[in-house]
């Protein structure tokens, strides 16, 4: 326990650290394009902690209940947010009972460092779990804790149309980060071979996703750095290339 406490509050002083020195580095450069990077502190889901594939389904078992998830999730919340994290980024949310439970410990724990809860999907319409966005939405959109909400971990090709569905429930930020479009088999643990988006697709629809309405964007499982690169050039006007070059 002690262990694993350290390499989460490692985690973060890590990246801080990482942010820094590529800020000090470039802050009194005239003209630069930079933003002072934010550390977000990851927090996923309580099935990626069982390892059975469930944070896809969102199928926990009848012995799993709101305060089972909130003891789960309390203390990890505790040891980033003092680790000097900047945000929270609760990610792979597959129902609505978790994302409940995410909310009333910003509450409780009183949380004062923005954060985003997004869940992921299997279908494009709908949470893991077979239950609606706009129920999931609902306890999320009355909380002040929560600054934005989205989607991460779902194929690339469901995001345009989650993003309109989102734009219609909700107020708040929209942010998404999908996978690179590749199928995790929870069971077997590895990675199935599946058509997926690489960082040319990426580059092009970023900024189709951001006109849609997203506000942050980025990649999860499969992507990386030079995706979120590519990503970055794209919503800096950085490429030229049309989007119309390709389609889903």
């Amino acid at each position: 326990m002690e262990e694993a406490e350290s390499l989460l509050e490692k985690s973060v002083k890590l990246a801080i650290e990482a942010r820094d020195k590529f800020w000090d580095s470039f802050k009194d450069v005239p003209g630069h394009s930079y933003n002072r990077a934010l550390v977000a502190a990851s927090i996923g889901s309580y099935g990626a902690y069982l390892a059975d594939g469930s944070e896809y389904s969102g199928c926990y078992g009848p012995d799993t209940n709101l305060e089972k998830l909130k003891d789960f999730h309390r203390h990890r919340l505790q040891i980033l947010v003092n680790a000097g994290a900047d945000l929270l980024a609760f990610e792979t949310i597959p129902n609505k009972l978790e994302a409940q439970a995410c909310v009333e410990l910003l509450k409780e724990e009183n949380i004062e460092i923005p954060s985003w809860i997004c869940f992921s999907s299997v279908d494009g319409e709908n949470a893991p779990s077979g239950e609606s966005f706009q129920d999931c939405l609902d306890i999320l959109n009355k909380s002040n804790k929560v600054d934005a909400i989205g989607i991460n971990c779902a194929p690339p090709h469901f995001i345009e149309s989650l993003i309109g569905k989102f734009k219609g429930l909700t107020s708040k930020a929209i942010v998404v980060y999908p996978n690179s479009g590749e199928v995790w088999d929870g069971r077997a643990k590895r990675w199935l071979p599946s058509k997926c988006f690489g960082d040319d697709k990426f580059e092009l629809f970023a900024a189709r996703w951001r006109d849609a309405g997203a506000q942050l964007i980025g990649g999860c499982c499969r992507t990386t750095p030079s995706t979120v690169r590519a990503i970055s050039n794209a919503l800096r006007g950085l490429t030229e290339t049309s989007l119309d070059s390709y389609q889903l």
